[in-house]
């Protein structure tokens, strides 16, 4: 079970302040400032809200990006890119993974740093995920 929600330090709200995070008994929450009122939501069902629009943005590229994968990590042959092809055609096992196992602290802050932003609103709900470098849909 991860020590706290998965992206701890990058959901901010509607108004673009960071989120605290904390835990009810042993279940990991967010708490969204709701004027003065602490709203905690649990933390997986803005996770799972995450990883499910990061698949969604997978889906139907993962030739691509299992090219620049491995062109990135300075392995780019036949054997890697099908390595990463695998993975991510499996995606979804890999995120069950990520959910037992937390995201690394180094990770969250690589991401942070980039400008990886999750927006949610006073019901947990997310209203939009910054992924800067990524290009819109209709490019």
């Amino acid at each position: 079970m991860p020590s706290g929600p998965l992206f701890a330090g990058l959901v901010f709200d509607e108004d673009d302040q960071l989120v605290e995070t904390t835990f009810i008994g042993s279940e990991p929450c967010y708490v969204v400032d709701d004027d003065g009122f602490k709203r905690h939501i649990p933390s997986a069902d803005v996770d799972c809200q995450v990883l499910s629009l990061l698949q969604d943005g997978i889906e139907g590229h993962e030739e691509v990006i299992s090219e620049q994968a491995a062109k990135m990590s300075g392995q780019d042959d036949i054997f890697s890119r099908a390595i990463f092809l695998e993975q991510l055609k499996n995606i979804d096992r890999q995120f069950d993974q990520l959910i037992e196992q937390g995201l690394p602290e180094e990770g969250r802050a690589y991401m942070g740093m980039t400008g990886f932003k999750i927006i949610i609103n006073h019901h947990g709900e997310v209203v939009d995920v910054e992924q800067p470098g990524m290009i819109a849909e209709d490019e």
